[in-house]
């Protein structure tokens, strides 16, 4: 169990949640010893304050879940998480973009929102269910030439979440150059685990605990 652990990015996303919701998920974030927990942005600087001393890390979610906004309004929000304590930034790639042909967009969106964070962490969410396995090969190279750390397979907003297919195809179209995490529908152990075999590196999930006994 504490082997898994260390994967996890314990995720609080829904639009309902309240404060005593990332209370509850920072406690189990500490008491578990999860990598990180991933909350929405109104809620960076009261996960911040509440992980205090530890170990765990605040990701925060950018231009959620959609990736239809601006790229300013992408960089701003990403540059705010950051000030308010989040160490790692997870956004989501303009889809429109992608499909239109307009690489160079996508690319320079995800450099940008990089360069604002400076050394925090940048991980990209492609949202494979909307993709064919070739927009997904050219959205993990975008990714990789704009400087991202990870590339990610899903919010767990679209109709469907990760797949070991879909994260075989990222693993081999990022050759190395970034990391790869899964999330979207992953709620027991031994999924996780098929994953992590694979070369994943982080676990997004909003079941952590029942993972783990799971």
């Amino acid at each position: 169990m504490n082997d898994l652990t260390k994967y996890i990015d314990h995720t609080n996303l829904s639009p309902k949640a309240t404060t005593a919701d990332i209370e509850k998920l920072c406690s189990e974030a500490k008491r578990f010893g999860f990598a990180a927990v991933c909350v929405n942005g109104c809620y960076s600087a009261l996960a911040s304050k509440l992980l205090s001393g530890s170990n765990v890390r605040i990701a925060t979610v950018i231009g959620f879940p959609l990736g239809a906004m601006t790229t300013d309004t992408k960089v701003f929000e990403a540059k705010n998480a950051v000030v308010n304590g989040a160490d790692e930034i997870d956004m989501v790639i303009n889809l429109g973009w992608l499909k239109s042909g307009k690489h160079h967009w996508v690319k320079t969106e995800i450099g940008a929102i990089k360069k604002g964070i400076g050394k925090k962490v940048l991980k990209v969410i492609l949202e494979t269910c909307y993709l064919t396995d070739q927009e997904k090969q050219i959205a993990c190279k975008l990714a990789v030439e704009a400087g991202a750390d990870y590339v990610k397979t899903s919010t767990g907003f679209g109709p469907a979440g990760a797949t070991i297919e879909d994260v075989e195809l990222m693993i081999t179209a990022v050759q190395g150059k970034a990391l790869v995490k899964a999330s979207g529908g992953i709620r027991d152990k031994t999924t996780a685990w098929k994953y992590i075999d694979l070369g994943v590196k982080r676990i997004g999930t909003s079941s952590g605990p029942q993972l783990l006994k799971s």
